[in-house]
């Protein structure tokens, strides 16, 4: 029997369901931690930015599941022409880097997954998250990951102080955000990326 991670679905707010139906969130945990890179991932990384020049830059964003992050950007008042959706920024990374530098395990591992499907996968402390995760929106209406205890990131930025990777981090929560128009698959796929490398080095 193959290993396969154990995905769970994030409660999305009424109100955000009524009004971008088809939002959810996936995530899956595993031990982990921000490691220096290993050799394999290290050549993987540079075996992706090879293929990633100007012109698939520029053509990505009509692409099927970059273009539903366009869109759903654009629908909760974000420009993503000035606020990146994550594939973009990862390849704009590479254009200004002149490749896909090595950081640490976590992120090179969420650098893998969302150029890969697309999706947008963030890391958490596992071990700082309280009950489950899901999407509401806050006070100031804008949409937050959250967990029993409120906030834990605001949709698309990097996590909160409380939850944020650091190198006493031995347990990583995987979170995949899919704007509507997804399918399934590519935030499964997604996770399943991540989770594989991480549990395997």
């Amino acid at each position: 029997m193959i290993d396969e991670p154990a995905v769970r679905t994030g409660v999305v707010a009424p109100a955000l369901t009524a009004e971008h139906p088809g939002l959810w969130l996936a995530w899956t945990e595993v031990a982990a931690t921000p490691a220096p890179t290993p050799p394999e991932l290290r050549r993987r990384l540079a075996a992706m930015a090879d293929r990633i020049r100007g012109a698939e830059a520029i053509a990505l964003r009509g692409r099927e599941i970059p273009h539903c992050y366009r869109v759903f950007f654009r629908q909760v008042g974000l420009d993503p022409d000035v606020v990146r959706t994550p594939v973009e920024a990862l390849m704009l990374r590479r254009l200004w880097d002149g490749g896909l530098l090595p950081r640490n395990l976590v992120e090179d591992a969420l650098t893998v997954a969302v150029l890969e499907t697309g999706v947008g996968v963030w890391a958490f402390d596992a071990d700082h998250l309280v009950g489950e995760l899901g999407l509401r929106e806050a006070d100031d209406r804008r949409i937050v990951v959250a967990d029993d205890e409120g906030t834990v990131a605001v949709l698309f930025q990097d996590p909160s102080p409380r939850a944020a990777i650091t190198r006493r981090t031995h347990n990583v929560a995987l979170v995949a955000v899919a704007v509507p128009n997804v399918p399934d698959v590519y935030v499964q796929e997604a996770l399943w990326t991540a989770w594989d490398i991480l549990r395997t080095n």
